[in-house]
This record gives structure tokens, sequence and C-alpha cells, in this order.
């Protein structure tokens, strides 16, 4: 596996980690606060209430996070 392979699914996985965690804050700040719980727990509960909440950029922006970091698992993985 190439550096950059290597550096470029670290930077993802860390960008969509980072996404979850800005998504489940905000999800904390909102009514019903159980959300929140239930997100952190459950990974793709967060960007759904967030998309319903009204956050659809933040909802966007998680999904092509985690695209990202899938393409990059199927690029090493090869």
């Amino acid at each position: 596996m190439s550096w950059a392979l290597f550096i470029g699914l670290d930077l993802a996985f860390a960008g969509w980690v980072t996404l979850h965690v800005a998504l489940v804050v905000a999800l904390a700040l909102r009514k019903p606060r159980w959300r929140a719980s239930a997100a952190l727990l459950v990974p793709p509960l967060a960007p759904y209430w967030a998309f319903v909440s009204g956050m659809r950029w933040r909802a966007a922006g998680w999904l092509a996070a985690l695209l990202f970091y899938l393409v990059f698992v199927v690029a090493a993985s090869v």
C-alpha cells in the first residue's frame, strides 16, 4: 500500500469521525435530546435525524465523508 493511499485513508476516516461528532453535538443542542445518544451509538441515525431536523448540509457532509472513506478502503484492499 502506498503512503498516499494510507494518508488518504487516515484523513478520510478522521473527517468522517469529526463530522459524526459534530452531528451528535448539533443533535444534542436540539430537542429531543435523546437522539444524540442514539446517533452516537448507531452512526447511520446521525445523518437521518440531521436531515429531518433541517441540517441538510451537515448530513450531506457526513455522507460524503463516509463515501470517501469507503472509496479509500476499497482502494486499499485491491
